[in-house]
């Protein structure tokens, strides 16, 4: 089966999620963690990492049950169907470490490196800026959107 991006109707993301689970759809939403404070009152929602996108993996048979939702505006097919899992799992990676992180712009130019130490380590991204500390961003191309991720400058490594 082959994943896909599914651009979705405003704040549609956790019912879709929960369609796909009901029904055995593979799925991925990552989800960040957001602290609010209400009246004196401490509220941690999450809230979709990346707002109207989804993705998913799913058949013909799984395309005709998520259509039917009517939340689904457009199907994106990724170019290359590895790189888009290359990409999410270094999202995924990141948002175990951190879950509070959030979405910034992608970037289109930097080195490729690798993150050697510390909490992220493992994690392939984008050096974005290096005074002291590097953001790494974590670009997902069908998207248009990167996680960044600020790491001290002695823990990267260029990957080739």
């Amino acid at each position: 089966m082959n994943w896909y991006v599914l651009y979705l109707r405003p704040r549609c993301e956790k019912k879709v999620a929960e369609f796909c689970r009901i029904h055995h759809i593979s799925h991925y939403l990552p989800l960040r963690t957001e602290t609010k404070v209400y009246q004196r009152r401490k509220v941690t929602v999450e809230k979709p990492l990346f707002p109207s996108y989804f993705f998913a993996s799913f058949d013909g048979e799984g395309r005709l049950k998520v259509l039917k939702t009517n939340n689904i505006l457009r199907i994106l097919e990724p170019s290359s169907r590895r790189a888009l899992l290359h990409q999410l799992a270094q999202v995924r990676k990141a948002l175990r470490v951190d879950p509070a992180l959030a979405s910034v712009s992608a970037i289109r130019s930097g080195k490729r490196c690798r993150i050697t130490g510390g909490p992220f380590m493992g994690v392939e991204g984008l050096v974005m800026a290096v005074k002291g500390k590097a953001k790494v961003c974590l670009n997902v191309e069908m998207v248009g959107r990167a996680l960044a991720i600020d790491v001290d400058r002695e823990f990267l490594e260029v990957v080739d």
